[in-house]
Order: structure tokens, then C-alpha cells, then sequence
């Protein structure tokens, strides 16, 4: 079959290598231009680009498919069967999506229709779903309302984080990205009931706030790990990175929220306590808890601020 492909991050790549190794005629692949990275800021080339360089595959790479009439040409010639977008990060108009002769297949990494968006895989940490997957559907103008071809499931542990969902999603849109061209598939229409949105995320929602449950905080700092971060405040505006934190959810206490409670890092939630594992200060990376405590004293009784320090 003769296919476009259409993605950017990491996340994107197994689909695409699963796709070649199937055997499709990968006509084409369009990837976010390269960018600034690094110190030196020297030009960079999505993973997915580089995965279809690898390829020998052509690269197509605009800055924008809005009103952009020679790229809609380029498009159609191409004749495609069908295009699969995997987290392209770029909107196609509606000329685009019609142009393949089955139309265009976005692997989701949600279970549809919940989760609708930018952030998929933090929210369902976040809102303590025990469950996420991927979803295969058709696209259609809105914003990933389309009917589902494929749906499949994994399970979120106490212990996921967005490193290790996006991992076993992004293996698993592999697999459902050779199932779907295979097809016929039943496109079945997303229920109206279920659905929720997961929005672009900032660094402020990095931002703890201790006065939340012990376990509301770890399930922020496994799913905004490692973007945005996750961030406290001392009293002197200093920002600390918090990277891994073991809740205990039953441990009493009567000290403010955000008040370390003992020498091994322990802080006191809204309920239950937060043992801080892996922390970073300004300048430095990312250390275990014993040894940033060796550089950097946090003492009984330090609170840590869930509001903006200036």
C-alpha cells in the first residue's frame, strides 16, 4: 500500500519502522522543520525525520499546511492510499484529509474518547486512570473526534510514568499502525459520554502543591517527569526539581502542608506524606536524595512553598 507518513517526536518512530518493515511503500514523510537544541543552538532534525533519512525515505518538512496550496499539490501527487500521523504537531485542512484514497489514520495515545488533546499521557497519570491505550482513527476536522478503527489497552501501575506509558504506547502504536491499512476495519463512532480533554501543558503545572494528598502529588511528579518538571520553592525563591518521590499516604502528622518532617526528606502533604528520592538545585543535575542532602541542607521543619516565591 502506498502510504504518507506524518509525525515529529519519538513517540512516532515505531510506527514508522513498523510500517517499512511490513513492506508498505512509504511514499513520503512529513516531520516539524528542524529546530534550535542544544547550547549551541545548531538546527536538529525530528527523530522522525532522522528515522526516515535512516530509510531512505523523502522528507517534507513545512512550516505550515494552512492556506499552503503548493504543499496540498504536493500532497495529492503523491497518490497516496492512506496517510498515518502519529503526533505530527502541524493541523491538516480538510483538502489534505480527503486527498488519500482511505482517507487519514491518527494513532492516539488514548483510549477515545477520553483524553482528547495535546497531553494525553500525562493526564491519564495525573487523574489516576489505572488504564490508557492507543487509539487508531479516522481524522476528521475535529479535534480527535473521529471513529475509532482499533483500541487496545495498558495498564497504569502505581509505579508508571510518562517515560515508561509513552514507551509501551508508542510500541503499541506500532503494532496498530500495521493492523490498520490491513483493515476492513468497523469504524465505530466515539460515544458522546466519556469525553475529556488534556490540554497543552506549561510549567506551571509542574508547580507542588503540597496542601494535595500524598498520592496526588507523586502521580504529578511520575506523570510531569520529565516535562514539564516538577518544581518547589524555599522561602528565598531557590527552586528545587523533584524527579522521584515515594508517598506514604498514611502517615499522621500536624505540621503545614510542605514542611520537611525529618533528615531523610520526608514532607508533610494535606494527607499522608512524601519521601523526596530524587531532587535537583539551581545549576546542578538531577541526584539522589542522600546526596544532594550532603551539599545542600534541608533541615526539620524547612517548609517548602506551593505558591510563587518572588
Amino acid at each position: 500500500m502506498r502510504l504518507v507518513f506524518m509525525g515529529t517526536p519519538d513517540f512516532a518512530v515505531p510506527a514508522l519502522q513498523a510500517l517499512h518493515t511490513a513492506g508498505h511503500d512509504i511514499v513520503a514523510v512529513y516531520s516539524q522543520p528542524p529546530r534550535p537544541a542544544g547550547r549551541g543552538k545548531a538546527l536538529r532534525a525530528s527523530p522522525v525525520q532522522h528515522a526516515a533519512e535512516q530509510l531512505g525515505v523523502e522528507v517534507r518538512c513545512p512550516v505550515s499546511l494552512r492556506k499552503n496550496t503548493q504543499e496540498w499539490e504536493a500532497f495529492a501527487a503523491l497518490q497516496a492510499d492512506a496517510a498515518v500521523v502519529a503526533a505530527y504537531g502541524l493541523i491538516l485542512p480538510q483538502i489534505m484529509l480527503d486527498t488519500p484514497r482511505l482517507g487519514c489514520l491518527n494513532i492516539h495515545a488514548s483510549l477515545l474518547p477520553r483524553w482528547r488533546g495535546a497531553s494525553p499521557i500525562q493526564s491519564s497519570i495525573l487523574a489516576g486512570d489505572t488504564q490508557s491505550g492507543v487509539t487508531i482513527m479516522q481524522m476528521e476536522a475535529g479535534l480527535d473526534t473521529g471513529p475509532m478503527l482499533l483500541r487496545e489497552s495498558v495498564p497504569i501501575t502505581a509505579h508508571t510514568t510518562a517515560t515508561t506509558l509513552h514507551d509501551a504506547l508508542s510500541a503499541l502504536g506500532g503494532t496498530l499502525a500495521v493492523q490498520a491499512p490491513a483493515g476492513p476495519h468497523a469504524a465505530v463512532p466515539q460515544p458522546e459520554a466519556g469525553v475529556t480533554y488534556a490540554p497543552r501543558l506549561t510549567k506551571e503545572d509542574g508547580r507542588i502543591n503540597w496542601h494535595d494528598s500524598a498520592e496526588a502529588i507523586d502521580r504529578r511528579i511520575r506523570a510531569l517527569t520529565p516535562w514539564p518538571g516538577t518544581f518547589t520553592q524555599l522561602a528565598d525563591g531557590t527552586v528545587l526539581k523533584i524527579g522521584k518521590a515515594q508517598p506514604n499516604p498514611t502517615q499522621q502528622h500536624n505540621a503545614p502542608p510542605g514542611t520537611v518532617l525529618d533528615g531523610t526528606l520526608t514532607i508533610a502533604c494535606g494527607t499522608g506524606s512524601l519521601r523526596l528520592l530524587q531532587l535537583q538545585k539551581p545549576g546542578r543535575g538531577m541526584m539522589e536524595a542522600d546526596a544532594f542532602l550532603r551539599g545542600f541542607a534541608l533541615d526539620k521543619g524547612t517548609l517548602l512553598h506551593s505558591l510563587p516565591v518572588e
